[in-house]
């Protein structure tokens, strides 16, 4: 059982807070706002509603893109502020356990068997723990990218995101030139990467923040966490350089690209002018229509979905444990609390009245 395979059993588990469960009542399928516990579908899209009716001209995806300490989460941040749009902080490996559940923040066998700490300190472990880390961080970016489209579909508030599953492999190009991963790990992510976007619609606008590799390490030093201090300058230029060699070049094909110095990027008023002054005259999201966005929120609510093409059933020592493990680690996360049923429906949390939902 690949740590995919995990990834998504964990998230129908925490999505649905219960696994493969057989619900008390049917769901109501008219949804309205990602804020309430029902689900979109044709009978709501019979009775009217439509995603463009409450588009706005900031009705739109952002990125914030850069290398380790570049400022992004602050520029995302305040742009969002700036323009109404909703924030979305960068999907770490605990994703999951922020958004389902009861926010707990579980230990690593429960996230993938991966942590941060552990590659900064040994990017080269044998265990192939570098590359279950970014398969399982990749996961996470999809899934938070099918939020943000949800949420834009659902509500016409724009998105603003630290990073994408677009621009995620940028890590991946990295550690393979440092020699953390093996050719089958790029191959592998080249495939699953390429099926888990495709139903996607890219960002509108991605802003990349340049700051050069000697300024990130200096920044890392002063406010890093200590084992972030232990990076490789080469690693951080490889960042630097898969970004603007490669997904820079590829991604302003299809969306508008806006690049700041560091300095550049701490005037956001700035910033927002430029915005302002785009076109957004290029993409596929200019060809979609209210039938095409009405199959997009279908399918980005559905998070098992969504999940599904990153747990392509190939076989590679990184990421695969043995079913004897998956089912013992699967079943104790049944046994957590608020994980054994659908939110909403697990009296060992409190929740009441579950017989009349």
């Amino acid at each position: 059982m690949s740590t995919h395979q995990q990834a998504q059993a964990y998230c129908r588990i925490s999505l649905e807070n219960g696994g493969l469960i057989v619900y008390p009542w049917p769901s109501a399928r008219i949804h309205l706002s990602p804020e309430q516990n029902l689900e979109y579908g044709w009978l709501a899209y019979m009775l009217g509603e439509r995603a463009t009716k409450r588009f706005t001209e900031h009705s739109k995806v952002f990125t914030v893109e850069g290398n380790l300490s570049s400022g992004k989460g602050k520029l995302a941040q305040q742009i969002a502020e700036k323009l109404g749009m909703k924030y979305f902080p960068e999907a770490d490996i605990h994703y999951l356990n922020r958004i389902t559940g009861d926010g707990t923040l579980l230990p690593e066998k429960f996230n993938g068997f991966c942590n941060l700490e552990r590659f900064y300190n040994d990017p080269t472990c044998s265990d192939g723990h570098s590359y279950r880390l970014q398969a399982w961080l990749f996961g996470n970016r999809v899934l938070q990218y099918a939020d943000a489209l949800e949420h834009l579909l659902s509500t016409g508030q724009g998105v603003v995101l630290e990073r994408s599953p677009y621009s995620d492999f940028v890590f991946l190009d990295a550690m393979f030139k440092q020699g953390y991963i093996h050719r089958r790990c790029l191959d592998h992510y080249k495939e699953i990467k390429e099926i888990s976007i495709s139903e996607f619609l890219p960002p509108h606008l991605v802003i990349y923040i340049d700051v050069p590799v000697p300024e990130v390490q200096k920044r890392i030093q002063d406010k890093g966490e200590p084992y972030e201090k232990k990076v490789s300058p080469s690693y951080l230029q490889h960042i630097e350089d898969a970004y603007k060699k490669t997904f820079l070049p590829e991604i302003s094909e299809i969306s508008e690209v806006l690049q700041y110095t560091a300095t550049e990027a701490e005037d956001v008023e700035k910033v927002i002018e430029d915005i302002e002054y785009l076109k957004f005259d290029k993409g596929p999201w200019l060809e979609q229509d209210d039938v095409s966005f009405h199959h997009l929120r279908l399918y980005v609510q559905d998070k098992d979905g969504v999940l599904e093409p990153s747990a392509i059933p190939l076989f590679i020592p990184e990421i695969t444990i043995g079913g004897t493990e998956f089912d013992k680690t699967y079943y104790e996360y049944r046994s957590l609390p608020g994980r054994n049923f659908r939110q909403g429906y697990n009296a060992d949390v409190g929740d009441k009245w579950i017989w009349l939902k």
